[in-house]
């Protein structure tokens, strides 16, 4: 017979090592960023799976599944969503909403913080340090734990902080810092 087949005792498996647990790292998030991934995960939930379910009931009514593209691609799009839902759900759970407006009028950069500041070559760039969820470099947009938002965290205007590149370290001047005004 097969080693295949046959049965081990529930001990034997065990070889005393437990695997390790993924270490759950903050997940700060503003408002308006919580509230977005809210939104899609309501969507998902309350309009686009109960859709494709229908359409996937439907298609398993019409006989062999085998050759139906309904059923097979609904039951595709619909591991994708579920998919897409418990990654929204578990990200949402351990999000810590952080409001950047409460630091409005200060000059020192915090989460949330829209930052100009000078190169060694002297170009400007502007960047917003959001959470890991919401950051968009397209929109000029880094998130919290990027190189240069670790750079430039705590430093207030006027630093010259130093920022590691694949490049080398380059020191970069913190020009001005903003927050949106309460209640915007």
């Amino acid at each position: 017979m097969s080693k295949a087949f046959t049965r081990e005792s529930e001990g034997d498996d065990d070889d005393g090592v437990q695997p390790e647990e993924m270490p759950v790292a903050k997940n700060y998030m503003t408002p308006q960023g919580y509230a977005r991934l809210r939104g899609e995960l309501m969507q998902l939930i309350d309009h686009e799976r109960p859709k494709v379910v229908e359409v996937v009931h439907w298609a398993a009514g019409n006989g062999d599944r085998s050759e139906n593209g309904d059923y097979i691609y609904g039951k595709k799009r619909l591991r994708e969503i579920d998919r897409r839902i418990r990654f929204l759900t578990k990200r949402l759970e351990v999000a810590e909403v952080t409001d950047p407006s409460v630091h409005h009028g200060r000059d020192q950069v915090f989460f949330g913080a829209t930052v100009t500041y000078a190169e060694e070559s002297g170009q400007e760039r502007t960047v917003t340090i959001l959470g890991i969820d919401e950051a968009d470099s397209a929109q000029g947009q880094v998130s919290w734990i990027s190189p240069i938002a670790r750079a430039l965290l705590k430093a207030q205007e006027g630093d010259v902080v130093k920022l590691a590149t694949p490049l080398g370290t380059q020191e970069i001047e913190v020009l001005t810092v903003s927050y949106p005004a309460p209640g915007v």
